[in-house]
């Protein structure tokens, strides 16, 4: 596990000048790793790394160089990740060609993999990962993403050669060397504004991109990238028939759930891994599978003191019921405010996500106890766990309506008041799923973003996003096309970057062992009627873990880790958001005024307007750092022992 940056230089003279920049744009990403740093450079490549290490402590360091007997140094690797089959590629890489490997790490599987398996070594590897291999013999460098995305990975080309980083901060730092202009992409910002995040593969620096989930890369250099997409994630159910068949479903889950926990709590003796606990059905299954493993297991939770924003109670219920040490940390309103500013600095991008928040506090406790913490994304994706997925059964009436009086009722949803009861229902009754659905998070529609952002482009929205999804998923289920946009839109752009990122920025390694293909392999194969019923979702997942999660956590209602700015914004972060807004230097971007005016509405009740607020303010936090350079965190030294 690391921060990784990696340059491929347009050519030698431009290498021999970047390794002193690349060894300060390390700088920014200390935080991935306090370990260890270092860089290293051939003639056209620099790399760069900073290592948080779980596994072969001693001996496995980056950059990692590997080769067959007839060119041992042909490889170089940068790698942040970790690989959970890495026993067994290791055990058949030695098989079946003879390889052979100078560390116990699961960095030498990745390098050797790719010599004799060629790239489609990448769909063998079960983990998360963003890695870098030089070929020093070809002249090329190969990279990929893990399938979900769970790790990230900026680029940024230009006349200087290609980087790669795992902040993009760091790239920003390299922007000189590389002759690429720090301009802001308001395509993305129309983005943001409508989905709360900066969809891959996009960054609001039209200079950075990020590599997708699922995707491998190739650049030579002075070359350019070449990209190939080696995860098509597929949903196709086989059918359940009859008690037995049922039986043996929720069996496959539970064993595949065991298994990828297992893999998951791997590290070094010394290494301590916890988990997080929300109180929920997802965290508390992961807690009590990890238990097996590791009797003295420690569990984290965040809340509030707020009725109804807050699973502290439910969350020490279930430890208790586990038998686990539980640790909780409550979050106040002012520091909230407080630690904002520096939260933003370490996402890159904004994210208008409040619960963020709560979850960087917990990720700071949390690395007082371990190194490493399970945590329960990537299920509601898999097996159908959000509320809205249910959304298809109540619209069902309005498929038998003729396409006319469909548009009709749509029409006439325009004209009731904002805050009616129904007319919302009325107005995505009106609409076909690919119209109305673009993944988990809602926040401007199209008429409202119009009085908020100066140069508001019709045309730019969710479809540009999910158009070309939609399309490969045509022939499935309408809960399963669902799925599909989650996986390319909410998870990868929203839950993932900042799980990884607030994690990350506590040097604490988030590890989501619901996300692994084999997890996903059995998840896909769910029919629609064992994911969503009139009563529940994740029904079969339910089913499956009776056996492992005590009683009163199997049908609770999702809460995650709920934030309560719809009643802060009123009053304890009203004067706050003022500030903020009337000190932003947006104001060619943004109508200012609209936005106060949004949140005086919000404030007199009138409508609830918190997450578009929240968004804005994000916004704001981030423009001011990155584009001001007006507010300026202080950003801590990583003080965190080699071993917890």
């Amino acid at each position: 596990m690391c921060g990784l940056l990696g340059l491929v230089c347009a050519s030698e003279d431009e290498a021999a000048r970047a390794r002193d920049a690349v060894g300060a744009a390390l700088h920014c990403q200390r935080h991935r790793g306090p370990d260890e740093t270092d860089t290293w450079a051939d003639a056209e490549v620099v790399y760069g790394f900073n290592r948080l290490a779980f596994i072969d402590l001693e001996h496995s360091h980056q950059p990692l160089t590997w080769g067959p007997p007839e060119s041992p140094n042909r490889y170089t690797l940068n790698f942040n990740g970790e690989i959970y089959n890495y026993l067994e590629l290791r055990e058949r890489l030695a098989a079946e060609h003879g390889a052979s490997f100078g560390t116990e790490g699961d960095g030498e599987a990745i390098v050797a993999g790719y010599h004799y398996w060629g790239p489609a070594a990448v769909s063998r590897l079960r983990g998360m990962f963003a890695f870098l291999i030089w070929d020093a013999d070809e002249k090329v460098v190969f990279g990929a993403r893990d399938p979900f995305g769970i790790k990230p990975l900026y680029y940024s080309s230009g006349p200087g050669g290609t980087a790669f980083s795992s902040e993009k901060k760091s790239l920003l730092e390299l922007s000189g060397v590389l002759g690429v202009a720090e301009e802001l992409d308001t395509r993305a910002l129309q983005h943001y504004l409508t989905l709360q995040y900066v969809p891959e593969p996009e960054s609001l620096h039209a200079g950075v991109r990020r590599i997708e989930s699922g995707t491998s890369f190739t650049v030579s250099p002075g070359g350019e990238l070449e990209f190939e997409r080696y995860f098509f994630p597929r949903f196709t159910a086989e059918p359940v028939r009859g008690a037995a068949d049922a039986r043996a479903l929720h069996d496959r889950i539970t064993d595949v759930m065991r298994d990828s926990v297992s893999k998951h709590m791997i590290a070094d003796p010394d290494i301590t891994v916890g988990a997080f606990l929300s109180g929920g059905i997802d965290s508390t299954a992961i807690a009590a599978l990890a238990k097996e493993h590791n009797p003295n297991l420690i569990t984290f939770t965040t809340g509030f003191e707020r009725e109804g924003y807050s699973e502290v109670d439910v969350a020490a219920e279930s430890a208790a019921a586990i038998g686990v040490r539980h640790v909780i940390r409550t979050v106040s309103a002012d520091e909230m405010m407080e630690a904002l500013p520096l939260i933003v600095w370490y996402l890159d991008d904004p994210v208008a996500d409040p619960a963020l928040v709560p979850l960087w506090f917990i990720a700071r406790e949390a690395r007082k106890h371990v190194k490493a913490v399970l945590s329960g994304e990537g299920s509601d994706e898999l097996f159908g766990g959000y509320t809205i997925y249910r959304e298809p059964i109540s619209l069902a009436p309005f498929e038998k309506i003729p396409g006319g009086i469909r548009r009709l009722l749509g029409k006439v949803s325009t004209r009731i008041p904002e805050g009616t009861r129904g007319k919302d229902l009325l107005r995505r009754g009106s609409l076909s799923l690919e119209e109305r659905y673009y993944g988990n998070a809602r926040l401007f529609r199209d008429d409202q973003l119009r009085g908020v952002l100066r140069d508001f482009t019709p045309g730019v929205g969710h479809a540009d996003v999910t158009a070309e999804l939609y399309r490969s998923s045509a022939a499935w289920d309408p809960v399963s096309r669902m799925q599909h946009i989650d996986l390319f839109t909410w998870l990868r752009g929203d839950i993932l970057v900042k799980a990884d990122k607030v994690t990350m920025a506590n040097s604490l390694e988030l590890r989501v062992p619901f996300l692994d293909p084999e997890v996903f392999r059995v998840a896909s194969s769910i029919p629609l009627d064992q994911k969503i019923t009139k009563q529940t979702t994740k029904y079969a997942l339910r089913q499956a873990l009776r056996q492992v999660v005590p009683e009163h956590v199997l049908n609770r209602r999702k809460l995650g880790f709920p934030v309560p700015i719809r009643l802060w914004l009123r009053d304890e972060m009203y004067d706050w958001a003022r500030g903020i807004i009337n000190d932003s230097g947006t104001d060619e971007l943004l109508d200012k005024t609209a936005i106060l005016r949004l949140l005086d509405d919000h404030k007199a009740g009138t409508l609830d307007h918190s997450r578009r607020i929240w968004a804005l303010l994000v916004f704001m936090v981030w423009h001011g750092i990155f584009v001001e350079h007006r507010i300026k965190p202080r950003i801590p030294e990583p003080q965190y022992p080699v071993l917890v």
